[in-house]
């Protein structure tokens, strides 16, 4: 039961903190968002991801800006959500969205690759049997 109540806090965390991000802050950088929200048993620290869409440099300011405006940013969640206490804001950047883009890319380059075309002994094993009255083609064999 207890992780289940830590799974909808940081449900709440994350979506209230994705709306202050939006209305309170300007960043520099193309995107901001906040990935994940991960809130200690005790409910006193807060673990906020981070991603941002953009070069290294501005990725490094937005997470400048945020640990600058944390204590204003903390009271205004404390004004938005009601628990005992609020939690401290650790922000952190998360490099997912960076890491996925590099597998995805890594994947395309396998698929360009040239095709290599079938030797002329399982073209062979795909031909039909002469006299065969079999409107399908053979199924090729696993070897």
């Amino acid at each position: 039961m207890a992780n289940h109540r830590l799974e909808r806090i940081n449900e709440v965390l994350k979506r209230e903190f994705g709306d202050i991000l939006r209305r309170e802050m300007t960043f520099d950088a193309q995107l901001v968002t906040v990935q994940h929200v991960d809130v200690t048993p005790d409910l006193r620290n807060a673990h906020v991801y981070v991603s941002v869409i953009g070069t290294d440099a501005q990725s490094h300011k937005v997470l400048s800006q945020l640990n600058t405006r944390r204590p204003y940013l903390q009271f205004v969640l404390s004004r938005r959500i009601t628990i005992k206490h609020t939690p401290t804001i650790h922000f952190k950047l998360d490099s997912g969205i960076v890491r996925g883009t590099h597998i995805i890319n890594l994947m395309d380059e396998l698929n360009l690759l040239p095709a290599v075309e079938p030797s002329p002994e399982e073209q062979a094993s795909v031909e039909p049997v002469p006299g065969s009255e079999s409107a399908h083609p053979p199924r090729r064999r696993n070897r």
